[in-house]
């Protein structure tokens, strides 16, 4: 049996805010720092988890709550990967509006639609400039993603650096976000198109799967601290 660890980042400044966040790189609330060390903690109390490296994003938010788990789980020594392919959905134009103004401006039904649904795109925004993504080719990066699209970039790195280590019975752990988290969850779980709409990934609470040697999940849990 192996395992695959996921965990959302701690609550961040624009989580506090409650605006959009996407692509737009925010730090972590203190609060947010906190809720890193309880995921370290919680998942440090797996006995039988031993991951062979990390994967996040290359947002700070996403980063720096890997860096928090991994030095209270003693992980510090592993390998981290870095990749877009990880970041938070683009949310285009609603980036750094607030998501309770955003149902007065648009209405409360395109709002869902676009949050929650599986194929609905926000209106695009600028293309990303940060010089993170300078070596990239642009045509790959995203102005305003749906579920889908994002599903559709995060799968692959997903199945050609994850899925290949766990086929080898290396666990392995994920630090990202709660929308590219959902396009995986999507696909390991095979959630229906609508019923994806229910599913959230709170901050900072580890998921944790257990597959058998077929790579078929044989055990789910979410680590809660109450």
């Amino acid at each position: 049996m192996v395992k695959l660890v996921l965990v959302r980042h701690g609550e961040s400044t624009a989580n506090k805010a409650n605006v959009y966040t996407g692509w737009n790189d925010v730090a972590l609330t203190e609060k947010g720092r906190k809720q890193a060390k309880m995921a370290g903690n919680l998942i440090k109390s797996i006995t039988d988890f031993h991951p062979t490296h990390i994967h996040t994003s290359v947002l700070m938010r996403a980063i720096i709550t890997a860096n928090i788990v991994a030095d209270i789980c003693n992980f510090l020594y592993l390998p981290i990967t870095k990749t877009w392919r990880l970041n938070e959905r683009h949310y285009g134009n609603l980036r750094g509006i607030n998501k309770d103004e955003s149902r007065k401006i648009f209405g409360k039904e395109q709002v869902l639609e676009w949050r929650r649904g599986f194929y609905a795109i926000p209106p695009e925004g600028k293309k990303v400039t940060s010089r993170r993504y300078a070596n990239f080719d642009p045509h790959f990066l995203p102005q305003a993603e749906s579920l889908y699209q994002t599903q559709q970039r995060v799968m692959p790195y997903y199945y050609d650096n994850v899925v290949s280590r766990l086929k080898k019975a290396e666990d392995q752990l994920i630090v990202a976000h709660g929308s590219s988290l959902r396009a995986l969850i999507k696909k390991l779980e095979n959630i229906d198109d609508q019923e994806i709409i229910n599913l959230e990934v709170p901050n900072a609470q580890p998921i944790v799967y257990t597959f058998d040697p077929q790579m078929k999940i044989v055990d789910k849990k979410i680590l809660r601290c109450f």
